[in-house]
């Protein structure tokens, strides 16, 4: 294999790169070798040397701020537990300013079709934090498809039994939208968790 074949190769694994786009971000890396190709390398041995997934949640922090700012954080509250399926969902959630308890990435979600199941997830250590920070509640953050469906389901009969409130993300129409830009289901789901006005 050949030096642009192993960096085509690399940057295709990248996700949402396909074969073009792939073939484009390596021609122009290789045509600009003093400029954005030594900027990406010193960037990524940057980030190999200094970032690390928290031990905790799972999101991306720097190895000497390990757990991350918001796993550490008193002020948090440690009783409520907002499971997601990838970190940067955390900063999604953030963003929002209404959530003020911790977060728990799966890094996934069940899915048969691409060959992931429950022990490619951070099932254990979901429990494991459970158990030890005395939670009360698990929000399940996750997509409203089928596998985020499964998924959901699955932490439900796993937690089943222990004196814990799992809830999930109301569905609806998003902010600004009407009813005739939504799909049957989120306009199905939208008028089930109808809410008093």
């Amino acid at each position: 294999m050949t030096a642009f074949e192993r960096l085509l190769s690399a940057v295709g694994r990248l996700p949402g790169v396909g074969r073009r786009s792939a073939e484009r971000i390596a021609l122009r890396l290789v045509r600009d070798r003093d400029g954005l190709l030594s900027d990406l390398i010193a960037a990524l041995v940057a980030a190999k040397e200094g970032l690390c997934g928290c031990s905790l949640c799972g999101s991306v922090t720097a190895v000497d701020r390990n757990p991350c700012r918001l796993c550490s954080d008193p002020s948090r509250d440690a009783g409520m537990l907002c499971v997601v399926e990838e970190p940067d969902d955390i900063t999604l959630i953030e963003r929002s300013g209404v959530f003020h308890g911790r977060y728990h990435a799966l890094l996934g979600k069940i899915s048969p079709m691409k060959g992931e199941g429950p022990g490619d997830l951070r099932l254990k250590s979901l429990v494991s934090r459970i158990e030890k920070e005395g939670c009360k509640e698990v929000l399940l953050a996750l997509s409203t498809d089928v596998e985020g469906d499964t998924t959901a389901g699955f932490i439900q009969e796993l937690l089943k039994g222990r004196e814990i409130r799992v809830t999930r993300l109301a569905f609806g129409l998003p902010a600004g939208s009407g009813v005739r830009y939504s799909d049957p289901v989120t306009l199905g789901k939208a008028i089930q968790g109808r809410q008093q006005v």
